[in-house]
């Protein structure tokens, strides 16, 4: 048995064959556009699964509660329901989350507005930078229970306490997230800034804000739900003033008194804003920014 070489010929290779193929009927292809049953579209629907997630849970706690069998260690969720309605209804619940809330609503905006000019200054300056990494890495670990002596001795026992533990736990979370967002901006993104002459501010929201926009609402995000810990636990240590104090204050009373159903309601409270907020607030920032940016799946 030889081997025998193959000798490619000289010049052109030959032409390909032609070949025509008829185009079928669209019958026979079928429906791509096909409209979706309606198992289908709930699936696909956020916030059906978000319901569908909470009643399961919801539910395992009525059965749990049921063979529990212990008012007093956890209630049912249909006992809990009662005395939430009651709380809101006849008692003194709604009082108590309109204050919470407004503090709340102080210490965070507080908090957001001195992260932003913490982290104005050091996207700016290397002085700036270096000053925030610095508190940051000092401030950040330090929970803001801690803080409660010092600010009982210099606000007193009121509102102004509160706020001024709410703002700490804010600001570095806000402003550690934000300042992580800048730092991974290209530098194709920043060197074409400085091409087109921004600096400062306009170099800050042009830019940098854009560009680490997913970092800024995951910061948001963590500071909101870092104040409302903060917030119950301050309220739950020193809530009340003049006759007033807020959801932690309400837990606090009810725990004394041995209402377990009523601590259950103003915890469940808290859990039903935070999901309001989260839903009407972030989920609707993210959706006309991020999402549809194309940042965010």
């Amino acid at each position: 048995m030889t081997n025998a070489s193959v000798i490619l010929p000289a010049g052109d290779p030959p032409p390909r064959p032609d070949y025509e193929r008829k185009v079928e009927a669209a019958e026979a292809i079928g429906d791509i556009a096909r409209k979706l049953t309606w198992r289908e579209r709930l699936l696909q629907n956020a916030l059906f699964r978000r319901v569908v997630i909470l009643v399961v849970l919801g539910l395992v706690w009525q059965v749990y509660a049921t063979i529990l069998d212990n008012e007093l260690m956890l209630p049912k969720l249909s006992v809990t329901l009662v005395a939430l309605w009651d709380a809101f209804v006849h008692g003194t619940l709604l009082e108590r989350t309109l204050f919470s809330l407004e503090i709340l609503l102080i210490g965070y905006a507080i908090g957001v507005v001195l992260a932003a000019a913490l982290v104005s200054v050091s996207a700016t300056t290397q002085v700036g930078n270096d000053l925030l990494s610095t508190l940051t890495a000092m401030f950040n670990p330090l929970p803001a229970i801690a803080l409660l002596p010092l600010a009982l001795l210099w606000f007193g026992l009121g509102m102004g306490s509160i706020v001024f533990v709410i703002v700490h736990s804010v600001l570095w979370a806000v402003a550690l997230n934000t300042h992580s967002g800048f730092q991974s901006v290209s530098e194709t993104m920043r060197m074409a800034g400085q091409t087109f002459g921004l600096k400062g501010l306009r170099y800050i929201f042009g830019i940098l804000v854009p560009a680490a926009l997913p970092a800024i609402v995951s910061g948001l995000k963590i500071g909101w739900a870092f104040a409302w810990r903060t917030l119950i636990a301050a309220e739950l240590v020193f809530g009340a003033s003049s006759r007033s104090g807020g959801l932690g204050w309400f837990i606090f009373e009810n725990r004394v008194a041995l209402e377990t159903p009523y601590v259950f309601a103003g915890l469940l409270t808290v859990i039903l804003i935070g999901l309001a907020i989260e839903s009407l607030v972030f989920r609707t920032l993210e959706t006309h920014t991020l999402r549809k940016w194309g940042m965010q799946r």
